[in-house]
């Protein structure tokens, strides 16, 4: 079994930062590539980031490039987004995904954690 547990979410005032974690418990961390979604109250659940394995490709949902940073520590098995710049408009739990897991002998498919919430207030 293989579980993302997310942490690091909080209210904070406009134009503070957060960063949040996503710990993999189970095997096959560095094996995976891992995104992080959200999903704002009245909207669908939307992609903001993704990491590949070893880091070297990341992407970006635009609205948040050059604020939000995915990173990883494959040693820790944890992802992190390091979000600065904060708005009002980014409240929302933000959950960590992957498609397709492999754990080094079982494929598993959808995996999601239970979220972290961010709210940005004044």
């Amino acid at each position: 079994q293989v579980f993302f547990v997310e942490s690091g979410g909080d209210l904070v005032r406009p134009g503070g930062s957060l960063r949040l974690s996503c710990l993999v418990q189970g095997s096959g961390f560095e094996f995976n590539k891992l995104a992080w979604y959200r999903q704002s109250p009245g909207k669908r659940r939307e992609w903001i980031a993704d990491i590949n394995m070893n880091a070297v490709e990341v992407n970006y949902e635009p609205s948040v490039k050059g604020r939000f940073i995915i990173t990883r520590d494959n040693d820790k098995r944890t992802m992190y987004l390091q979000m600065n710049s904060l708005e009002p408009e980014v409240t929302a739990p933000y959950y960590c995904h992957t498609d397709e897991f492999w754990t080094g002998s079982v494929l598993l498919r959808d995996i999601w954690g239970q979220g972290t919430p961010v709210t940005v207030s004044p």
